[in-house]
């Protein structure tokens, strides 16, 4: 999944890399590991956001030299931590190419208890790529927050593992309760603050990062209907 990390693989190795097998004579390409601050890297995801909304889409990086190119080393702009739904599809919606985003999926993007897999998973990005941007990305509709919604009071109400990650989400409803509006979309959102409040505090690699000003985690809302993104965390 990872490749090489940056530490392993330099611009200078990619680009001779790149040199003797002959790609940079392919079509002009955005560049690759280019240096990046976050608020670069987010502007980049809002305006990809922005043609895909359009119908527009620019549809980088995605033909089999493009993947030849970079079968050796990755240089990701941004971590999107995403929700599983089938109709969420980070790549599409952000209107990016391979190797653009490092994208970390699961449902409900549940980030606080969700364990090793996904904490490592973005600290990786973080540690081995020098990615500088991490968006939490929550969706209208949710299925995992309507579920922890409607079975708030009920710890038991569901089988195997889904029961445990439904129960990771329920503090987002306790926190959204009494707030004017919609109840499933403020516990949309306040699972998304509660996933963004988390990484910026987890030691030892994100905290120190995001106090410095070198990381910046954002959290954003996708609607399925027009397909556009809305900063909800800056």
């Amino acid at each position: 999944m990872y490749g090489n990390s940056r530490r392993g693989a330099s611009r200078r190795d990619f680009a001779i890399f790149a040199a003797a097998a002959g790609l940079g004579r392919a079509a002009p390409q955005p560049q690759i590991g280019r240096r990046i601050t976050a608020d670069q890297a987010l502007r980049d995801l809002l305006e990809g956001n922005h043609r895909f909304t359009l119908g527009k889409p620019a549809t980088p990086r995605r033909s089999p030299k493009d993947f030849q190119q970079l079968a050796h080393a990755q240089f990701p702009e941004a971590v999107v931590v995403s929700c599983a739904d089938s109709r969420v599809a980070p790549e599409i919606l952000f209107d990016v190419g391979i190797g653009d985003i490092f994208v970390v999926r699961v449902a409900g993007n549940v980030i606080d208890g969700a364990g090793v897999t996904v904490k490592g998973s973005i600290e990786y990005a973080i540690a081995e790529l020098n990615v500088p941007l991490i968006l939490v990305l929550g969706h209208a509709g949710c299925g995992a927050v309507k579920s922890a919604i409607k079975h708030i009071d009920d710890r038991d109400a569901l089988p195997g593992a889904i029961n445990g990650l439904v129960e990771l989400i329920k503090p987002a409803v306790t926190r959204s309760k009494g707030m004017p509006g919609d109840p499933l979309e403020n516990a949309i959102r306040q699972n998304v603050a509660i996933g963004v409040e988390r990484l910026r505090s987890l030691d030892p690699i994100l905290s120190p990062r995001v106090k410095a000003g070198n990381v910046k985690v954002a959290g954003a809302v996708y609607n399925l209907q027009s397909g556009a993104v809305a900063l909800t965390i800056g």
